[in-house]
């Protein structure tokens, strides 16, 4: 049986984020006015309360998210971003700490092409993921946006 997937737009202080999701989790933020394959706008339970969390972590009032998350990749990519949602709100790691912390000290590009594919942006922190020299290097939203929310949660960029 197929999950019904649902989206919905939301307007940010970095402009428009499509949020997608099924019935139980969270399958998708990207930045734009994106529409999902096969996915019906609806504004759901569980969407809406994506966008409440997104406000309050915009607002400074929330520094984890407590939503389900189903992010759709290889079991690389997945280990990836499961590490990546051990980095704390307003810390930063490289690529190689991210490669470390999954027993694979070899792979940091594979690392950086897996944060690359995040497909739940923002939520699974990949905006904290920087160069070895403390560069931001690469970022789906772009290095604006990047440098945007490492200054929201206080990351003081040199």
């Amino acid at each position: 049986m197929n999950k019904s997937i649902f989206y919905y737009h939301y307007v940010s202080p970095l402009g428009v984020l499509t949020l997608e999701a099924s019935e139980t989790a969270l399958l998708g933020l990207h930045f734009g006015d994106v529409v999902p394959k096969n996915a019906i706008q609806k504004e759901t339970l569980l969407l809406t309360d994506c966008m409440h969390q997104l406000e309050e972590y915009f607002d400074k009032k929330r520094t984890a998210f407590t939503l389900p998350l189903e992010p759709r990749g290889t079991v690389f990519q997945q280990k990836v971003w499961q590490a990546l949602t051990t980095i704390p709100y307003g810390e930063t790691r490289s690529y190689k700490q991210i490669a470390e912390m999954i027993d694979n000290p070899k792979a940091c590009r594979a690392v950086g092409m897996a944060n690359n594919r995040n497909p739940i942006s923002l939520i699974i922190p990949c905006h904290r993921v920087i160069g070895a020299n403390g560069s931001l290097v690469g970022y789906g939203g772009g290095l604006a946006i990047k440098e945007k929310l490492l200054v929201l949660e206080g990351f003081l960029l040199g």
